[in-house]
Formats: structure tokens, sequence, C-alpha cells
């Protein structure tokens, strides 16, 4: 059988995440008595075959919905030492290699969100401020291993332009490292990634536009300041096509973060429907377009 012939097959949530622990006794105060999860599960087990596996035990703690978060404790191995001194970290994500894996729970709403950042600090716990995505809000506190834990809430529902979007920007980005690669070097900014998905809409939307700047919008709530301050301003032009809304300017263009009212997340995101131009400036409360080189 091919795999053009395999039936199609369907997911129904996560069951698990699991992690090693080398701090047992804090793992369980932190999940089970801090957290309030329920601990379900525990397997413990000599060994797992190879010779070099150490005895374990491998517990469950009840993450709602049917699911769970784990932990392996190998008995009497030593923490790696890329772990030392990660508890005490803030919750941010100065490590992106390490933060990048973490684990996200869904919560039911602002007023949800906040319960869970009460509690957490009543447990003497940092917190990071709500941070707003382009479709959650979160907290993040690290465990006592140093793992990061996010609580989230829902801004909105995913829909069919946020699909299309996707897969517009990795089509994008596979692209552009195709060609980069071609030239014998790498993809080290998200600007070429925004160029080429740009490329790809003028070519999708059949643009015959001369407009030296050119910046796609996905038709998204999060980004819809930045349309209507284009919209109300004499130096560009806003096009309207179906699921993206084109910002035409013949120069350099300028936006202000705190006057289009947005979070910094969503502001350092805030051209991932496309770019045609050079970014010139962009810091935490203003960017410039200027016409491409």
């Amino acid at each position: 059988m091919s795999a053009l012939d395999l039936p199609a097959l369907t997911l129904h949530g996560v069951d698990h995440t699991a992690r090693p622990t080398w701090k047992l006794r804090e793992t369980i105060e932190f999940y089970r008595d801090k957290l309030g999860l329920p601990l379900v599960h525990v397997i413990s087990a000599r060994g797992w075959g190879p010779a070099t596996h150490p005895d374990f035990l491998h517990f469950f703690f009840d993450s709602g919905n049917g699911s769970t978060i784990a932990f392996f404790y190998y008995l009497g191995s030593d923490a790696p030492s890329h772990l030392d001194g990660r508890a005490d970290r803030p919750p941010l994500p100065d490590d992106h290699e390490f933060d990048a894996t973490h684990t996200a729970w869904l919560v039911d709403g602002p007023e949800a969100l906040q319960a869970w950042k009460e509690r957490l600090q009543a447990h003497g716990l940092t917190v990071s401020v709500e941070t707003r995505h382009e479709v959650i809000e979160s907290i993040y506190v690290r465990d006592p291993n140093g793992y990061f834990i996010e609580f989230t809430r829902k801004l909105r529902p995913l829909g069919e332009t946020d699909a299309t979007d996707a897969a517009l920007t990795l089509q994008a980005a596979v692209e552009a490292e195709d060609a980069a690669a071609g030239r014998g070097r790498r993809v080290s900014t998200i600007d070429e990634i925004w160029a080429r998905k740009a490329e790809l809409l003028d070519l999708a939307t059949g643009a015959t536009t001369n407009a030296a700047v050119r910046i796609y919008v996905p038709r998204l709530s999060e980004f819809a300041s930045l349309v209507q301050d284009a919209g109300a301003r004499e130096d560009c032009r806003v096009i309207a096509l179906d699921e993206y809304d084109r910002i035409e300017a013949d120069g350099l263009i300028e936006f202000h973060r705190k006057q289009l009212g947005l979070k910094p997340a969503v502001w350092y995101g805030l051209f991932t429907g496309g770019v045609h131009g050079q970014i010139a400036f962009l810091d935490r409360e203003r960017v410039s377009i200027a016409p491409a080189v």
C-alpha cells in the first residue's frame, strides 16, 4: 500500500506530555500541592531494557480533559549541568532553545486566568505579566526543574483565514530557505520570509501595483488596527482583497505600537502577512518600512 492509499486518521487531543526530573519531592509538591493536580498514576520499573537505562519512577498528574503531565525520575542519576540554576530564573524566555519546549494549559477565560495567577503568587511563585499573543493570552511560571509552564485563555477561535495564512507562511519559509541554500547561506531573519510571502500573495491576488511598499495584512481581529490606521492616512492606501488587506505606499511609512493599541508580542509579528519593502527600523515602539533597495 502506498502512502496515497492510506486512510485518513484523526487524533483526539493530547494524552500526556513527559519530561525528566531530578527533583522528586519538589516536583510532587509543585504539581500536586501548589497547582492542585491529582496524582493519578505511577510506573516504577527496574530499568527499561537497555543496560544503560537506570531504574525509574514515571508519575502522572491529571491536567484536565483526560490529559496528564508526567515525569521520569531516574534513580541514582545526576541532573545535567544545563539545568543548574534554571528553577531560579524569572519566567521569561531567556534561553529560547530550552524554553521553547513547554506545556500550555487552557483555562476558561480572563477570570480563571487571573485566579490561577493569584494562586501561584500565593504559593510564593514568580509569575509573568499577562502576555497577549495573536489568539491567546497567557501567564508563565517555572516549575522546580526550571521548565516553563503556561496558563492560557483563548481570545478567539481559529478559522479558515488562519489556516490559509499559516499555509502561505510555511510555504514562504520553505521556499526562502531553499533559495538561500542554493546561494550557500541560511535564512537568519524573518524579513526574508515576509518578503517571499508578499511575492506569493502578489501572484495569488494578481497584483499589478507599482507601489514601492506593500504590506499584506490577514483579515484577523488582532491586526485590524493596522489597517484602520493606514486607511485614515494620506501617505498610504488600503486595497481590500478576499482574506487580506494590502497597504500600499509610494515611500517610507511608519507605524507606532501605542497608536495601534498593540501588545509587544503581536507588534513584533505585525507583518506576518508579508512585506514588499525594507524594514528599515523596528523596536518596541516604532517601525519604519522603506522601498526595497
